[in-house]
């Protein structure tokens, strides 16, 4: 059987995400698991694919980079996969068979430039935030707990957990109590 997985870094990344789901349906895949997660977070929905993996199916993405973050990963996929008797991961966009040693020289290949691509990504946009930052342009992003301390204060009076807090404001639990544990805040001046 063959397994699709794709995955957008955001949620405003539509279009590629809903690309990568027309190629994986056109390539047969019968499931295909999707999440919009960056590639650093966890990863449930390729937790749950890896583990779905049964002897001879095979894990399908549209592009290496939507599967794995860095080499050290993608071996980590695959070596995971061929350890359930499945064929490793397979990328439309390569084209490769990786149970050849062609294919896995490729596939190490071109996972090492998807690595490589990713850091100097990552370094540009240090470079261009530092840059902002000195002109007085860039500020980072607006802290959205600290706007919301009153309400968590509110919520917990009425005897709420930090979880529940959490989930009827969309922010993570330990920013609650992280808030509630600092106090009420000064006036401002």
């Amino acid at each position: 059987m063959k397994i699709g997985y794709a995955r957008a870094s955001t949620l405003d990344q539509v279009a590629g995400f809903e690309a990568q789901l027309r190629e994986l349906e056109t390539q047969g895949c019968e499931r295909i698991y999707r999440e919009k997660v960056s590639s650093v977070a966890d990863r449930p929905e390729l937790a749950t694919a890896l583990d779905y993996l049964r002897d001879g199916d095979s894990l399908v993405v549209t592009k290496l980079d939507r599967l794995a973050r860095s080499i050290a990963d993608l071996v980590r996929i695959v070596e995971g996969g061929r350890g359930k008797g499945a064929a490793s991961a397979s990328s439309i966009w390569a084209r490769l068979d990786p149970e050849t040693p062609q294919g896995q020289l490729m596939l190490s290949m071109l996972g090492a430039i998807a690595e490589f691509e990713r850091r100097l990504m990552l370094e540009r946009q240090r470079e261009g935030i530092a840059a902002a930052k000195s002109e007085g342009k860039y500020k980072g992003r607006k802290p959205t707990v600290r706007d919301q301390a009153d309400e968590i204060r509110r919520l917990k009076s009425e005897n709420l957990s930090n979880a529940e807090i959490a989930r009827r404001l969309g922010v993570h639990r330990a920013n609650v109590g992280r808030v509630l544990k600092d106090g009420p805040r000064e006036a401002e001046a």
